[in-house]
């Protein structure tokens, strides 16, 4: 099933994931999958359910997805709000089949799921490939920063202890590598091209970084595409007015949630 485009943390915001899916048909992809948080912030959270539901194979549950099913726990007023929103979204569509179909979709999301087989990576003995939205951990919503592998080596050790061989994230909306060394790698240390190659005997938590909202300081949607022997970093442009000004005609999300995708953070 190789290569696969990985997605992540779209965030409501079509513009910057009908961007993506298009980068992603100029690519030999053979298959996307999400790893979860696909509405919660951003303005237009059916037309994200709707699209993820026809291009993905499979999709996770992110803590913002959660949120909308049930309630939102922990979360700043912000996202409070915007979880509410849009929730109200899904309820207020008047096609009782349509609105049940998206709630099924939300229902039937994964916590977990461990690809092997066919599905694995590696190049001599193959990894399992372990995809979580958070962490290995908490699969939902533990973050992994950057900085954890320098800072928490504890932490750090609890989740390889979890891994086989290779888990895909997103979460943070800051993709990189992290290896058990302990460290971490941004898309531009990775390797030529942005492009992590596996290495044998070695774990490796990928994080993919984010379709709608990314935090690593710069504003253009994230996503990796996974190959047996190795994963390539990819960003897009995208049409961030449009996102924004969407943002700001709706009272109920806070002008941050615009403000903040023009800076990447």
């Amino acid at each position: 099933m190789f290569p696969t485009a990985v997605i992540s943390d779209i965030h409501g915001n079509a513009e910057a994931l009908r961007t993506v899916l298009d980068d992603i048909r100029t690519k030999d992809v053979k298959r996307i999958i999400c790893l979860g948080d696909i509405i919660g912030y951003g303005p237009e959270p059916l037309e994200c359910v709707d699209l993820v539901a026809e291009h993905c194979e499979w999709s996770l549950l992110g803590n913002h997805d959660f949120a909308v099913l049930y309630e939102p726990t922990n979360f700043n007023p912000g996202a409070e709000a915007a979880a509410y929103w849009t929730r109200e979204q899904f309820d207020k569509v008047e096609d009782v089949d349509l609105r049940n179909q998206r709630y099924r979709f939300l229902g039937r999301l994964r916590v977990r799921v461990l690809m092997n087989g066919s599905e694995s990576v590696g190049t001599e003995s193959e990894k399992p490939v372990l995809a979580v939205h958070g962490s290995p951990r908490r699969p939902i919503n533990e973050y992994i920063f950057p900085d954890d592998a320098i800072n928490s080596p504890d932490k750090m050790k609890s989740l390889f202890d979890l891994v086989d061989g290779v888990a895909i994230v997103g979460h943070s909306h800051v993709p990189g590598v992290f290896t058990d060394e302990p460290d971490f790698y941004p898309p531009a240390e990775v390797g030529d091209n942005s492009t992590y190659k596996f290495l044998e005997g070695e774990k490796a938590i990928i994080n993919v970084g984010s379709v709608g909202q990314p935090r690593d300081h710069d504003p253009r949607a994230a996503y990796i595409v996974m190959h047996k022997d190795r994963v390539e970093f990819h960003r897009v442009e995208y049409d961030v007015d449009a996102t924004a000004e969407k943002i700001r005609e709706i009272p109920e999300l806070t002008d941050w949630l615009a403000d903040r995708l023009y800076e990447g953070r």
